[in-house]
């Protein structure tokens, strides 16, 4: 047991730098040496590494693509988060069909491609309607008052139902204005 102590409080002093290499055990400096070198060899594989490349299990994927159902799902969840669970669900169910359906096979990659721009796009513009001020949102909502004017009575009909139904990419404080504009005098 002492013996142990010892070690171990020889271990300590050597690591904090008190004692001299020269003064240490041979074996024990030898150990240590070794030590270092299998960590600079560790340190230096893994600077010359690649990086890791991105495989995906191609049981997984839409064929003749690298997109896993999974990644299509998390863009929906991120780009789409105004809609329900169950909008969102059906917006995944659609779109997974028509890409896994045999006669789309030569443009699942365009579709695809197209439907992430269209949701980064979505996402962008909920982002920069959130960052607007309340006065910016407030003037955006009186623009939006005239503008429902010219529109007629069915095309007002549709729109208000999609702000009611909180179908449009915008955060809700603005979706409440735009709903109040209806009820304003023009």
């Amino acid at each position: 047991m002492v013996r142990f102590l010892r070690r171990g409080v020889l271990f300590a002093v050597l690591f904090a730098g008190v004692v001299t290499p020269a003064a240490a055990d041979p074996v024990l400096m030898f150990l240590l040496g070794i030590a270092r070198d299998l960590i600079e060899a560790q340190v230096t594989r893994s600077r010359n590494a690649p990086p890791p490349v991105y495989v995906p299990d191609v049981a997984r994927v839409y064929p003749g693509t690298s997109v896993e159902p999974d990644h299509l799902r998390r863009l929906i969840d991120d780009s789409f988060p105004y809609l329900s669970d169950a909008q969102r669900r059906e917006i995944f169910g659609s779109l997974n069909e028509a890409l896994a359906d045999p006669k789309n096979a030569a443009v699942r990659g365009a579709m695809i491609e197209y439907f992430a721009d269209k949701a980064l796009t979505v996402r962008a513009a909920q982002q920069k309607l959130a960052q607007l001020s309340s006065g910016e949102k407030e003037s955006l909502a009186a623009g939006f008052r005239k503008e429902i004017s010219t529109l007629s009575v069915e095309e007002q009909t549709q729109l208000g139902e999609l702000l009611r139904n909180r179908l449009l990419p915008i955060p809700s404080d603005l979706n409440q204005m735009l709903l109040a504009a209806f009820d304003a005098p023009r």
